[in-house]
C-alpha cells in the first residue's frame, strides 16, 4: 500500500491513479483521507500536550507529598488540600488523554482501511490510456504458420486427439472446468517442467507453494480487500484457494529483514490457480481461453528500489525465452495507465499467437509493483551502507501460464492429418515423442 506522507504530499498524482485504475468510491475519497489525518494530528498535538501537563503535575505531586511527613495543622491541611487537587487535575487529563488517543486509534484505522482499496501509482514510463485500446505493442517476435489448410480451434483438436474433454470436466464440477487427457495431460506436465528447468537454470530458486492461504496473506499481495469476490473461499478455516502462486511467494519473506547483499532475490513456482470469475459468455468459453482452474509456473522478485526496473526487464527477457524456445509467435505488449493493475506500477504482456482462434492470448503478465506489496508485507532490507532499513520492491511475472500455451501450441503446430507436432524442447519430458496423434480404434 502507499505510505500515508506519501499519499499526503502526492494527492493530485494519487488522484489519477484512482480515476486510471478506475478504483473511485468511498474507501478512496482523498478529501475524506486528508480530513481524518488533521484529525488524528490535531488529537496527537492535543495529547502531547496534556501528557507533558500531566507530567508537570505529577512532578509537583512527589514533593509535596514529602513535605507533608514534616507538617502538622493548618500547613499539613493546606498541603493535603494542593496534593488532593493536583491529583483530580491529573486525573481529569488522563481521562482526557485516554480520550484522545481512542480517536488517534479510530483515525489510524480508518486511514489504513482506505490505503487498502487506494492502488498503486503508475511509473512515469507507462503510456497513458483509459483502456487495453491504448496498450503499446512494443515488439513482435516470430512469423505467423503457414498452414496448407484451415487451421482447427484447440477445442476440436483437443477433442478429435482425445487430449481435452470440456463435456466431462462440466458434468464433474460445472462450465469452466476440464479434464486434460492422455498426451494431453503428459503435454502439460512437461511444459510445466520445462519452464522450471528452465528458471532454475537462470538462477531462481524453485519453491512448491500452498495452495491455500490466509487473509494476511492475500492482503499482502493487495488481492484482499478488493478481489475478495473474485477467489474460492473455505469458510470453516477462513482459507482461500490462491488466484496465482504469486501470493503466497510475496508473503514467503513477510515480516522479515534481508541484508541488500542476497538482492535480488529470484524464486519460481508451479501451482494451480483458482478464480471464480472465468470470463463472459461467448466464444471464449468455448474449450479453455476461460476456465476457473488453470497451471501456471510463476516468476518473482525481490529487489532494491534502484534496480527494480532494470530487474523487471530482465525477468520478462527470461518469460520471453521460453516463447522462443517452443517457437511461438508472440509480442511483448506494454499495458497503459487505464489497463494496469490495482497494485502494479509497471506491466508487461506476453501475448502468444493462436492461429485458428485467430487472435493473441495473454500468457504471462510481469509487473514491478515498487514497494506497494513489501509495505503490506512489511519486508524490508538492511543498507549495504548502512542508514535506515528500506522496504524491498517486488516483481512478478508468469513464466509462463497455462492452458492458454496449450493452446498456442495446438493450433500452432496442428498437422493436415489431424495430429499436432510436439516442439522439440519438451520431446525428452515425453519419451522422445514427436507427435501427438489420433487415438487408435
Amino acid at each position: 500500500m502507499l505510505d500515508t506522507k506519501y499519499i499526503l504530499s502526492n494527492l493530485e498524482q494519487v488522484r489519477k491513479a484512482i480515476e486510471d485504475k478506475h478504483a473511485a468510491g468511498e474507501h478512496t475519497d482523498l478529501d475524506r483521507l486528508v480530513k481524518l489525518d488533521e484529525q488524528r494530528r490535531q488529537a496527537q498535538t492535543e495529547r502531547d500536550g496534556l501528557l507533558a501537563e500531566k507530567n508537570r503535575i505529577s512532578k509537583q505531586i512527589g514533593p509535596l507529598m514529602g513535605e507533608t511527613k514534616k507538617s502538622s495543622g493548618a500547613d499539613l491541611s493546606d498541603l493535603n488540600a494542593r496534593i488532593a487537587e493536583l491529583q483530580k487535575q491529573s486525573r481529569s487529563l488522563a481521562d482526557r488523554i485516554q480520550e484522545l488517543e481512542l480517536a488517534c486509534a479510530r483515525a489510524e484505522t480508518e486511514l489504513d482501511e482506505m490505503r487498502a482499496w487506494i492502488p498503486n501509482v503508475a511509473h512515469e514510463s507507462v503510456p497513458a490510456g483509459a483502456d487495453g485500446r491504448a496498450n503499446v505493442v512494443l515488439k513482435e517476435s516470430g512469423a505467423a504458420p503457414r498452414l496448407s489448410f484451415e487451421p482447427k480451434p484447440h477445442h476440436e483438436l483437443g477433442a478429435r486427439l482425445g487430449i481435452l474433454d470440456c463435456e466431462r470436466g462440466a458434468k464433474i464440477a460445472g462450465s469452466g472446468w476440464y479434464f486434460l487427457r492422455a498426451d494431453g495431460a503428459r503435454l502439460e506436465r512437461a511444459l510445466i517442467s520445462f519452464f522450471l528447468d528452465r528458471h532454475r537454470a537462470r538462477g531462481y530458486v524453485e519453491l512448491f507453494p500452498p495452495f491455500c492461504v490466509n487473509e494476511k496473506t492475500l492482503f499482502g499481495s493487495g488481492q484482499l480487500p478488493k478481489f475478495i469476490e473474485q477467489m474460492y473461499e473455505i469458510p470453516g478455516d477462513r482459507l482461500f484457494a490462491i488466484p496465482t502462486a504469486e501470493v503466497p511467494l510475496t508473503s514467503y519473506h513477510r515480516d522479515e529483514m534481508l541484508e541488500e547483499p542476497e538482492l535480488p532475490k529470484g524464486f519460481c513456482a508451479y501451482s494451480a490457480c483458482f478464480r471464480r470469475e472465468a470470463g463472459a459468455a461467448g466464444a471464449e468459453t468455448r474449450g479453455i481461453l476461460r476456465v476457473h482452474q488453470f497451471n501456471k509456473v510463476e516468476l518473482l522478485k525481490l529487489t532494491t528500489p534502484e534496480t527494480s526496473f532494470d530487474e523487471l526487464e530482465k525477468l520478462t527477457a527470461d518469460a520471453e525465452a521460453l516463447l522462443e524456445a517452443l517457437g511461438l509467435r508472440y509480442r511483448r505488449v506494454a499495458l497503459c495507465r487505464g489497463d494496469l493493475g490495482f497494485s502494479s506500477a509497471k506491466t508487461y504482456d506476453l501475448e502468444a499467437w493462436a492461429p485458428a482462434a485467430g487472435k493473441w492470448l495473454e500468457v504471462s503478465s510481469c509487473s514491478d509493483f515498487t514497494d506497494y506489496q513489501a509495505r503490506r508485507c512489511n519486508l524490508r532490507y538492511k543498507p549495504a551502507g548502512g542508514g535506515k532499513p528500506r522496504f524491498v520492491h517486488t516483481l512478478n511475472g508468469s513464466g509462463l501460464a497455462l492452458p492458454r500455451v496449450q493452446v498456442a501450441l495446438w493450433e500452432t503446430y496442428q498437422q493436415a492429418d489431424g495430429s499436432i507436432a510436439i516442439p522439440e524442447v519438451l520431446r525428452k519430458y515425453l519419451d522422445g515423442q514427436e507427435r501427438i496423434v489420433l487415438p487408435k480404434g
